[in-house]
């Protein structure tokens, strides 16, 4: 619940702590649970009612999970809830289609081949910088140390090129049947123009709303950060629009980023399925596929950053961020934790607190109710992915 996020960014927050939240939530539990029970007894057609009370059940076991993750620190006592949780979300969501997943991904491979790109078209342009890879990974972190610079904007996951992918895809095979190198290259030019128009027309709307901002405070950008992490399947198009533009791909240790995916409550949609083992698995596999994908035929072309060596290295790494964004280095953006550029994702609140790096191997603590999951990951348990910003050399590790 919201209450439950305010408590564990900042437990004094709320009066009473977490002692009231869970008080309230364990008085009502067992009805709730005795109710829901009853209504999928009697009246199975009563889809709506039952669903409303999964939803309510759903949430008061995450919260009780993230009540013992973070306060008690009793692991069997939060898996009991999380499971239990989980459950009951996905009690009324389609079975998860594997096979449809990793047709996704194999289509992908299939038309991005290196033959594919065609020779001279794509905008110069610079001005959009890409942040892609799997949820939970850390982007909101490398998007709002971005942000805080003076030239660049970040617009949280509100992905404008995203947002007209359908058209772009179009438009694209279209010019592309036609057999005219210049249309097409024209077509490729405008809808790149129409992507950055919508970026510069999206930031002076949110100016415009700024009345308290004086003039001195007001940010004239030349950068600003699309970040749709699904967009890693997107890559190709995104290469073709504009392929000088910065493509940042943050990663972070696999099992961190997969527990971390199995255990949030996403808006309902797309990433239901990241609430079972064989649904995550699947996904992160997808993932996987097509970002080595693209390593094979763009070669280069995507920047890696290792999640890791952000938290761990942070002033060594913001300022070979910002010079990958083409940009002057400002020293304020090691205080990015501390300005007031909002950045609206499920991340918010942790960033908001600074880097930290407590939670690196946080799954560890959950390790034994994960057997099934580290079978069906695999070998993928590791990554060998090194930060590829220019000039950087990560901290070598401790022996």
């Amino acid at each position: 619940s919201g209450l439950a996020k305010v408590l564990t960014a900042k437990e004094d927050a709320v009066p009473g702590g977490w002692t009231y939240l869970v008080e309230t939530i364990e008085a009502e539990l067992d009805q709730q649970t005795r109710a829901y029970e009853k209504v999928k007894a009697v009246s199975a057609d009563n889809s709506d009612g039952i669903k409303h009370l999964a939803d309510g059940l759903k949430r008061m076991h995450l919260t009780l999970f993230q009540y013992h993750d973070v306060k008690t620190k009793n692991a069997a006592a939060a898996w009991k809830h999380l499971k239990r949780g989980n459950a009951y979300k996905l009690a009324y969501v389609a079975p998860f289609n594997e096979e449809l997943e990793k047709k996704r991904a194999l289509n992908v491979q299939q038309v991005f081949t290196p033959g594919f790109f065609p020779q001279g078209i794509g905008s110069d342009a610079r001005t959009p910088i890409f942040i892609i890879g799997f949820v939970r990974s850390g982007s909101t972190l490398l998007e709002r140390i971005l942000d805080s610079h003076p030239s660049v904007v970040g617009y949280g996951e509100n992905s404008i090129f995203n947002g007209r992918l359908d058209m772009i895809r179009n438009e694209i095979v279209r010019a592309s049947m036609g057999g005219d190198p210049k249309a097409l290259r024209a077509t490729v030019q405008t809808l790149a123009d129409g992507v950055v128009s919508e970026m510069r027309d999206r930031w002076e709307t949110i100016e415009a709303n700024k009345s308290e901002l004086r003039d001195d405070e007001r940010r004239s950008p030349v950068r600003f950060v699309d970040k749709m992490l699904t967009n890693y399947m997107n890559v190709g198009f995104i290469h073709i629009l504009f392929p000088n533009a910065l493509i940042l791909h943050v990663a972070r240790e696999p099992m961190d980023t997969i527990f971390s995916a199995f255990k949030h409550d996403f808006t309902p949609g797309g990433l239901d399925y990241m609430s079972e083992f064989n649904g995550v698995a699947r996904l992160y596999h997808s993932y996987r596929d097509v970002m080595e994908h693209w390593d094979r035929v763009l070669p280069g072309r995507v920047t890696h950053i290792r999640y890791e060596d952000l938290v761990t290295d942070l002033p060594r790494m913001a300022p070979k961020i910002i010079e990958a964004a083409s940009v002057d280095w400002d020293p304020t953006v090691l205080d990015f934790h501390k300005k007031k550029h909002a950045v609206n994702t499920m991340s918010t609140a942790q960033v908001r607190q600074g880097v930290y790096s407590h939670h690196i191997k946080g799954w560890k603590r959950y390790e034994q109710y994960l057997g099934p999951l580290l079978d069906l990951v695999g070998d993928r348990v590791n990554y060998d992915l090194r930060t590829t910003l220019k000039g950087y050399t990560p901290l070598q590790k401790e022996e």
